[in-house]
């Protein structure tokens, strides 16, 4: 990043699997609402402007969302609508989906390969001067050190948690002592300062309307 520059450009890079599972913990197991990504953004630009101190001011600039499709011959009707409100949420947070498709034989695949991808073209481009990577996958870390060879600092933003059918989020050793900065999400809420920016990052029942009725109750697992 220029000394001279007057915006600190983010791009927040989406392991959508490892986020899905986040969001189904913090809604039925921790019951404090659904993790959206408009205050998730916002938290994002006040935790890297702590860090990368200045700048006039810090942006996400780039977000993009990557996840396998599995083919909708067996999807019901009600996986198919919950597809269509992710698709909502992600437009009106701008950010961009991107999905790989899976045949109904395999599990995800290919995700990883197609994020580092699209993270190392947006780095390379010039157009972000930090990268979020929203993950836990130790197959990123190739992609951290690539992009602090060419100057884009890594923030490696995870969940670190055991669901209540004892499925584990966590990220990968590795991975966290190569980024640049690290936040664990969950960990928030017990932070003196950042506890009320934590609270900012769900909506509850009330925000949903029609929305919880089928998101919230019936998610699709990734």
């Amino acid at each position: 990043m220029k000394a001279q520059s007057s915006i600190c450009r983010i791009g927040v890079f989406y392991d959508g699997s490892f986020f899905a599972h986040a969001q189904r913990y913090f809604y039925h197991d921790k019951k404090l609402g659904w993790l959206s990504f408009q205050p998730l953004h916002a938290f994002l630009e006040l935790f890297v402007g702590r860090k990368e101190q200045g700048i006039s001011s810090y942006k996400v600039v780039y977000a993009s969302w990557h996840q396998g499709m599995f083919p909708g011959k067996n999807a019901t009707e009600e996986q198919l609508r919950l597809d269509r409100r992710l698709y909502h949420d992600l437009m009106h947070a701008g950010v961009d989906p991107k999905y790989l498709p899976n045949s109904q034989q395999q599990r995800e695949k290919g995700t990883d390969v197609a994020l580092a991808v699209d993270a190392l073209q947006v780095g390379l481009d010039g157009k972000i001067d930090i990268a979020v990577l929203v993950t836990g996958d130790g197959d990123f870390v190739p992609l951290v050190r690539a992009l602090n060879k060419h100057g884009i600092r890594v923030v490696a933003a995870y969940f670190d948690f055991e669901d209540s059918r004892g499925k584990k989020c966590f990220i990968n050793e590795r991975l966290l002592k190569c980024c640049n900065y690290e936040v664990d999400i969950g960990k928030l809420k017990g932070d003196r300062e950042l506890g009320t920016a934590f609270k900012s990052l769900f909506r509850t029942p009330s925000d949903f309307g029609d929305y919880e009725e089928t998101q919230v109750q019936s998610p699709v697992d990734a």
